[in-house]
């Protein structure tokens, strides 16, 4: 028994690696993605202990911005320059630059500090999940990728709740080590991130670069120009106006810089940040449009239900990260089934499809709840709304890298992380100027229905202060009072609150009836049953033998045409012999293995780097030399199996 299942946990993955070696680079990527995963999470729950200390509340919003558009716009730059460069040196890059914004945020004096300082911490966190994803492609076909992927969902999904945990149990201290406790929350991520540089700098292995490739810098100018206008106006045009001068600008700005980046795109052609040739593939396009949509639903939703259990159900910041454990075991259910079936069955497309029909129906559900829903069933209604993401995101990002060239993978996983991005922010966007817009009206017709009750009559006449703090049109400012008035007061609060909520829920369920729409459009390409990095290999001798033979063939045609002249000549001479017959062509076997003593065509001839960035190990056909050409260091496979 014991040596079968050795023999099991290392027989080669359909990548050429075991599935111990695979897991020992998963979990060098889940330390790098864990640290972008926390981040948002932590300092959420203690952004107002942040403000109160550095005296600035107010710019609170800059803090989350700041970080939100810098890892925005860096996130295609990384997918390109990943796939001329290699993986490794720009996820080492990316978590090097994550890891010293953490310190410097941690030894921020006031808030427009830490907001420049988390613009900076931005500029790594861009490249940490998109870099791993594409890494997880070049070692696992794309049949297999998804049960490993579900690892990664895992991660998000634990830094969800471990995130309120951290921060709540960090910013609620004074002092920690002498320093305040909110500074913790960002030099936490330094342990963690030297101990991803170690282990990425073990298990991956730097390799050539396509050097022929030029840097997209005016595309890059020109996203920042179209992007950053359109996120700030996302995020602060609930307190600008949406239809203030200062919003007018930014839309111009945005579909200025849009108009500027296609422009560019079409100038630079393969060598584009975005190459638009991609978007001439159905699957690309269809799956693009999708990831906008699913970042709606997601982020729209993660970002409006924790209200609910905050300020309709009293929760904490920290117990509510707690309460959204059934939507976060949703997400890892799904992901964990829906890979298997996929690695099973070789066939994705019914999972996005699924997935999107659930998550309509958990949007659905969700518009029903009120004030005096109980928790259980709201927990039932997350956990379906969790099922729904867990199937369609991990799901879509493996066909948007399937539907590519081996060359493009890097590029495509990056589109696939910007357009949900994009789509996240203005969901949120939306989804709470939706809520706190129909807010106001919703309260005061609750507490005009209230007006009957005796339990409401009584606990006003005895209280006038708190009704008129309660009916105050700045009570969402800050819903904190609501814990300390009389329950017979604040109930009508409540109930105005979560009725305004029915129609942020219901407009979710018609944006992801757009992606049931989207879903079902969307082609199946057959998943490829190699790793990317074994179907760039592929594809390089392909280009090489195609090469060779058009060589071969152009010589063979020209010793034939000098044969028949020197032919000719001798015919014409007195006492010439009979032509020679031409030699005969080398014949060049289609997949780079020549016969008849043709050269071996070499990798560079097809212009295809290596993904992972690892050069192709010398002789061995094994375990070890797959290894290697995964970008997997044999001390690190050893290091795995040993452990």
């Amino acid at each position: 028994m014991t040596a079968n299942t050795t023999t099991a946990t290392q027989a080669p993955a359909p990548g050429g690696l075991t599935h111990r070696q695979i897991m020992t680079i998963v979990t060098a990527l889940l330390l790098g993605t864990f640290l972008a995963a926390l981040d948002q999470t932590v300092v959420t729950t203690a952004i107002r202990s942040i403000g109160d200390d550095l005296h600035g509340l107010s710019a609170q919003a800059w803090v989350t911005t700041a970080f939100l558009i810098t890892s925005t716009v860096t996130t295609p730059l990384y997918g390109k320059l990943s796939d001329i460069y290699g993986r490794k040196p720009l996820f080492m890059i990316a978590i090097s630059v994550f890891i010293v914004g953490s310190v410097l945020c941690g030894i921020a004096s006031d808030m427009y500090m830490l907001a420049g300082f988390r613009a900076f911490q931005g500029l790594g966190a861009g490249g940490l999940f998109s870099l791993a994803m594409s890494i997880m492609a070049d070692i696992v076909s794309p049949q297999q990728r998804p049960k490993y992927m579900a690892y990664f969902m895992g991660t998000f999904a634990t830094s969800s709740v471990a995130g309120p945990l951290i921060g709540g149990f960090l910013s609620g201290r004074d002092s920690l080590l002498g320093l305040a406790g909110w500074r913790w929350i960002f030099w936490i991520n330094v342990p963690i991130g030297v101990a991803a540089l170690v282990a990425v700098n073990r298990v991956l292995r730097g390799g050539r670069s396509r050097g022929n490739s030029r840097i997209d810098w005016w595309g890059t100018v020109a996203i920042i120009a179209a992007v950053v206008p359109l996120l700030l106006v996302a995020e602060q045009g609930r307190d600008w106006g949406w239809g203030s001068p200062v919003s007018i600008a930014c839309y111009v700005i945005g579909v200025l810089g849009l108009a500027w980046f296609i422009v560019a795109e079409q100038r630079m052609g393969d060598d584009a940040l975005i190459p638009l040739r991609l978007f001439r593939t159905r699957a690309f396009s269809v799956g693009s449009a999708l990831s906008v949509v699913l970042g709606i639903a997601m982020f729209g939703g993660l970002a409006t239900i924790p209200l609910y259990l905050q300020i309709v159900k009293g929760a904490s910041p920290t117990e509510a990260g707690l309460l959204m454990l059934p939507l976060m075991t949703g997400i890892m259910t799904a992901s964990m089934i829906s890979g298997r079936l996929i690695a099973r069955t070789g066939h994705y497309r019914p999972y996005p499809i699924i997935g999107a029909a659930a998550m309509i129906a958990g949007f659905l559900l969700l518009s029903r709840i009120g004030a005096d829903t109980p928790l259980w069933q709201t927990s039932l209604m997350m956990a379906l709304y969790g099922l729904g993401l867990g199937q369609s995101m991990q799901t879509l990002v493996v066909a948007l890298q399937n539907c590519v060239a081996p060359r493009d993978i890097g590029v495509a996983t990056a589109s696939a992380t910007f357009f949900r991005q994009i789509g996240g922010t203005l969901g949120t966007a939306v989804f709470l100027s939706i809520l706190f817009g129909a807010a106001p009206a919703q309260i005061t017709d609750a507490y005009q229905d209230a007006q009957g009750s005796s339990a409401f009559a009584a606990a006003a006449a005895a209280h006038p202060d708190q009704l008129q703090q309660v009916t105050s049109s700045g009570s969402l400012d800050d819903s904190a009072f609501l814990q300390e008035i009389d329950k017979a007061l604040a109930h009508p609060f409540m109930v105005g609150f979560s009725n305004s909520m029915d129609l942020v829920f219901l407009v979710a369920a018609a944006v992801i009836a757009v992606g049931l729409v989207l879903a079902v459009i969307l082609p199946e390409v057959p998943l490829r049953t190699v790793s990317g990095l074994e179907a760039a290999r592929a594809e390089a001798g392909r280009a090489a033998a195609a090469t060779a033979a058009t060589a071969v063939a152009e010589a063979g045609s020209a010793s034939a045409a000098e044969a028949t002249g020197d032919a000719a000549v001798r015919t014409a001479a007195p006492g010439a012999g009979p032509a020679p017959a031409p030699a005969p062509a080398e014949k060049i076997l289609v997949g780079g293995t020549s016969l008849a003593g043709a050269a071996q065509p070499s990798r560079e001839g097809g212009g295809t780097e290596e993904p992972v960035g690892v050069p192709e190990p010398a002789g061995s056909e094994g375990a070890e030399g797959a290894a290697g050409a995964a970008g997997v260091a044999p001390r690190g496979a050893q290091a795995g199996s040993a452990s």
